[in-house]
């Protein structure tokens, strides 16, 4: 008989863990060997559960194996033999066998839950000579060749890769010649033709037989659910849930029970309580005389557990009724498991013979709204505390609560797909430029503003837009950052679709969309839908708030907000934002009524020119701050003065240069002359931040005074205002004095003109690695620092953040990096950087106020490391301020955890 390929060494330690009869070799605490699956199986062993027997073979293999080539230790042949004979003691059956068969089930089971990702096969060990044996042993030749013609599809599928709709296809046939409506319809002698016709199909598609020899049969199983765990889809789950691909998978090997035998067996699913809103109510699915995947496969219509079920819709009966005796056991089964775990239970069970046995037990899924009211509902129930209630909670699920949602019900046409960039969802005409949706919002018209990509001058028009769709980029792109601080649904990267600037369309596969057409996006999938769908607006339960309440009473960290508009203030303020960490004053320069003169400043020949143009800006500035100081009321507020390089507000056309021109008494040469001078061949590096401040003083000069004077103002009011002025890229402390010169001078000047005591701070933007090693000298002028790790990353590992996603994901896969570094502070690199930034910093100046304002404040993993480098804040996009308030305080528990453990 074959059996395994294997790669000879020393590997001799323990390979196979046996489970049943009320005793386990392992146990719950070994769940990164074991996996979930093993390890819960294990556990409802000791439990004295209805489990039946197997073995686990542990992720220590699946690592070995791809190690090894893709070849297994050779020592496991050995084990599993001898898991085989503990199965087949514990049952009475041999593998193998004619007369009196053992069938088992292979299964995946990695330590974090994927669930559908990987494959299984059940009914493992029929071949033409056991199918005989088990139709006589069970005296049921229909249940024998149901089983055979199950797993002829599912092993061709899974390990000789036949796909599953050919034999769909020869059922569906089968059913039609006969007018049968339902699988169950078919007879024994209807299955037995029928694996005819599957096994003559795998020799046409293979050209050799469907394999007899049940040991081939195993291992090739077994190698299926190693080689399943880097699939692409499961490849893809592990990135969205950041699962390491070093885990690895079991590999579960147990004995068959059978829910197919007939009207008294039965299968199903259930959750100890409802996954999409957290009831406390028993909730599931089930089929008589089926199998497990008939459950999910949607082939035949599964009936409820409950009668409370039944009474929601349809008049199938419940388990409740069908199987009263049985229904009562898995409800006790479940009550148990829920007490044990203490948690919500996803949990999977067969009937054979009206005997209950209980196949996996997992902590369930369930949507953020669930999430919460069962973290909630068990702490009054005193099963768990409110330290683990907050670690139950994913913080990004948050974002389902805080964006519109498309409605379940509705019906929608996809037509291309891309990065779920900024979740929600919106619907809107299509447009193709910037100034069109600003238009159209003039008009109280919703647009999708669709783009190849973003640049900072489609700002306006990404303010007005409902949503943003674009061809390019990835998850941190231009569109994606900037649509997350907006609170808008973005899709990025949908490489599928084709944009005609010219014609005002774009093509999706055979589907033209036209300017004015409307679409729908969905933000937190990635969809692009024809149409207009309905969307659910968000509604925060008292769930949301209680939550929110004890993480604000854990956490450490204070929680900012990026915010530049009024708007966006308010929205950080609704959700609980502790002060403003970032306001990029760039930002405001965009709006349609102040470009222009942005432009003369920029086009300005001499200082007196500059000011000119300056000066009808200031108040502009001023009326800004005043707005955002008032709805901050006495919380701080970090302003960042001008960043971008000056060619970033230069227009393009020849048209738009002319009224430039026009605007500054200039000729048309003489401002693309301008523009050309100011052209950089890498203006992420070169003429920005403090460079511009010393190289046009007179810049930095009017926006600290609009700043001051807008202090001035909204202290009159009996209002406290805790300005913060923060000069970005500073590399040298020198740099720093010298700005700090114009903003104290900006200072006393407004204080003298409007007798008003001004009190603020000065600090600077940490981008530069130089500016980290030399932390400790720039802390003599700042007073605060605030890491910007969208560019620190940048400078640091010398890569493009807008250009990244073009070779990111290969890194991951190549195992060169296991996180976007734009997603999550690369620890080793940029975050040793910023350690000791902060203690040579905080060495300076014990005072020192230390935050981040990157897109990594609100990236719960980035914010943990924050809790542990002692920064004084995190700073978000408003939308995404709940999610910071919640990690900061999971952080927190953490690392109280790890004190007592140490």
């Amino acid at each position: 008989m074959k059996t395994a390929a294997v790669k000879k060494t020393d590997m001799t330690e323990k390979l196979v863990y046996t489970f049943g009869d009320g005793q386990a070799e392992g146990s719950a605490a070994m769940k990164n060997q074991l996996g979930g699956k093993g390890a819960n199986l294990a556990d409802m062993c000791a439990l004295g559960l209805p489990v039946p027997p197997g073995f686990t073979i542990p992720t220590d293999v699946c690592v070995a194996y791809y190690d090894q080539n893709k070849q297994f230790p050779a020592a496991l042949a050995a084990q599993v033999q001898e898991g085989l004979r503990y199965i087949e003691h514990a049952v009475g059956r041999t593998f193998g066998d004619a007369k009196n068969p053992l069938l088992v089930s292979v299964r995946s089971g990695a330590r974090a839950s994927m669930p559908g990702m990987m494959d299984t096969i059940l009914n493992l060990g029929l071949n033409d000579a056991t199918v005989e044996g088990l139709a006589a042993a069970t005296g049921n030749p229909r249940f024998a060749y149901d089983s055979y013609r199950r797993f002829i599809q599912m092993y061709s599928d899974v390990v000789l890769g036949v796909d599953h709709d050919v034999f769909e296809d020869l059922l569906d046939l089968m059913k039609n010649e006969r007018d049968f409506s339902q699988d169950t319809d078919l007879t024994a002698n209807d299955l037995k033709e029928l694996v005819a016709q599957y096994k003559e199909r795998v020799q046409q598609e293979l050209k050799k037989p469907f394999p007899q020899d049940v040991e081939e049969q195993l291992w090739g199983a077994v190698r299926a659910v190693f080689d399943s765990w880097m699939n692409p889809r499961a490849n893809t789950y592990r990135n969205l849930h950041d699962i390491p691909a070093s885990w690895g998978t079991a590999v579960n090997i147990q004995s068959m029970v059978f829910g197919n035998m007939g009207d008294d067996c039965a299968t199903g699913v259930a959750f100890t309580r409802n996954p999409s809103t957290g009831e406390k109510l028993f909730y599931g699915e089930f089929l008589v005389n089926a199998q497990g995947e008939d459950v999910v496969a949607g082939i035949r219509t599964p009936q409820p557990l409950t009668i409370q079920g039944k009474a929601e819709g349809g008049d199938l009966p419940s388990m409740e009724e069908v199987m009263p005796d049985v229904f009562g056991e898995l409800v006790a089964v479940y009550q148990k498991l829920e007490a044990h775990y203490r948690d919500m239970q996803d949990i999977e069970f067969t009937v054979e013979n009206r005997k209950l046995w209980m196949l996996q037990t997992r902590n369930g899924k369930r949507t953020a709204k669930a999430s919460m009211k069962i973290a909630v509902d068990m702490v009054a129930e005193g099963l768990i505390t409110k330290e683990e209630a907050l670690l139950r909670i994913d913080p990004a699920s948050l974002d389902q609560l805080l964006h519109p949602t498309l409605d379940p019900n509705a019906k929608k046409q996809v037509i291309a797909r891309g990065l779920p960039a900024s979740p929600g969802a919106a619907s809107g005409k299509v447009v193709f430029s910037a100034d069109d949706a600003a238009h159209a919002a003039n008009l109280k018209e919703k647009v999708i503003l669709v783009r190849v990509e973003t640049s900072p001058e489609d700002i306006h028009g990404m303010h007005a837009a409902q949503g943003i769709l674009t061809a390019r980029g990835g998850m941190t792109s231009h569109a994606a950052v900037v649509a997350r601080g907006m609170g808008k649904c973005c899709v990025s990267g949908a490489g599928e679709i084709r944009i005609n600037y010219a014609k005002k369309e774009f093509a999706a596969g055979a589907v033209t969309v036209r300017e004015g057409d409307v679409i729908t996006l969905n933000g937190s999938t990635g969809e692009v839908m024809l149409g207009e769908v309905g969307t659910v607006e968000p509604n925060l339960s008292g769930d949301f708030t209680t939550i929110m309440e004890w993480a604000d009473s854990l956490r450490l960290l204070k929680i900012r907000t990026n915010a530049e508009t009024p708007l966006d203030a308010k929205t950080a303020r609704g959700f609980g934002a502790e002060g403003i960490g970032l306001c990029r004053t760039e930002h405001m320069f965009f709006d349609a009524e102040r470009i222009i003169a942005v432009r003369e400043m920029i086009v300005a020949e001499t200082k007196k020119a500059r000011e000119v143009a300056l000066a009808k800006l200031l108040p502009m500035q001023r009326k800004d701050f005043v707005e955002i100081f008032r709805i901050m009321d006495g919380l701080p507020v970090t302003i960042r003065l001008l960043d971008p390089p000056l060619h970033e507000f230069l227009p393009h056309t020849d048209a738009e240069m002319q009224e430039v021109a026009d605007a500054s008494h200039l000729t048309l040469d003489a401002v693309k002359y301008r523009a050309a001078q100011l052209h950089e061949a890498n203006p992420m590096l070169g003429h920005r931040g403090v460079r511009l401040g010393i190289t046009y003083p007179e810049i930095y000069a009017m926006q600290a005074r609009a700043i001051f004077e807008a202090v001035a103002e909204v202290a009159k009011e009996g209002k406290t205002v805790l300005p913060e002025v923060m000069i970005p890229l500073v590399m040298t402390r020198r740099e720093l004095q010298l700005m700090k010169e114009i903003v104290d001078a900006a200072a006393q000047e407004v204080e003298s003109k409007t007798g008003t005591k001004i009190v603020y701070q000065v600090g600077t933007m940490i981008e530069l690695p130089r500016a980290c090693l030399r932390a400790g000298e720039i802390a003599e002028t700042a007073e605060f620092f605030s890491f910007g790790t969208n560019d620190l990353t940048q400078t640091t590992l010398g890569i493009s953040r807008d250009d990244a996603a073009n070779f990111i994901e290969q890194y991951k896969k190549q195992g060169v990096i296991e996180q976007d570094p734009f997603v999550t502070i690369d620890r080793d690199g940029v975050g040793e950087l910023i350690r000791t930034a902060a203690e040579r910093g905080k060495a300076t100046r014990p005072d020192i106020k230390l935050g981040i304002c990157g897109e990594h404040g609100g990236d719960p993993a980035s914010i943990a490391f924050c809790q542990q480098v002692g920064l004084s804040y995190v700073s978000c996009s408003p939308y995404r301020v709940p999610i910071a308030r919640l990690a900061a305080a999971q952080a927190a528990i953490r690392e109280n955890i790890a004190k007592v453990v140490a």
